[in-house]
């Protein structure tokens, strides 16, 4: 009987081991991380200009962050299909800005559905931003 219970308690702490190591190995949450950096900065260098604005906007379970409006902000997000370049596909016709060169660069900096996203695009000038970007709720801070 000894023998028995000895065995069987030794199965027993092998699959509690066994477990114990299985529930260490799943994730914490069943959405990917997505937390990003996005900024607004003056010149045609995101390093070397001079930063305008920035805010802080996480889109995992609820749309969250520094951004004033993190929900339309992940919803526009979500619109991208993570190319960052669709941000650039409906610009304003109707809006006429002046030809001056004054650059603005906006970044996108962070992870975004568990992949690393690093995008940055520079502009003529700020109008030319704000018509391109056509009030996008991404940049919208």
């Amino acid at each position: 009987m000894r023998r028995r219970l000895a065995t069987v308690s030794a199965a027993a702490l092998l699959c509690l081991a066994g477990t114990a190591g299985l529930a260490e190995a799943s994730p914490t949450s069943l959405y990917a991380p997505s937390a990003m950096v996005f900024t607004v900065t003056q010149g045609d260098d995101a390093a070397t200009g001079t930063v305008l604005r920035a805010v802080v906007l996480s889109c995992a379970y609820t749309a969250e962050g520094t951004h004033p409006d993190p929900r339309a902000a992940c919803d526009a997000l979500n619109g991208t299909g993570g190319e960052f370049d669709r941000l650039l596909a409906a610009p304003n016709p109707g809006r006429v800005c002046p030809r001056h060169y004054d650059p603005v660069t906006v970044t996108a900096d962070g992870v975004w559905h568990g992949e690393r996203v690093s995008w940055k695009h520079t502009f003529s000038n700020g109008c030319v931003m704000s018509a391109t970007l056509n009030d996008n709720a991404l940049y919208a801070f």
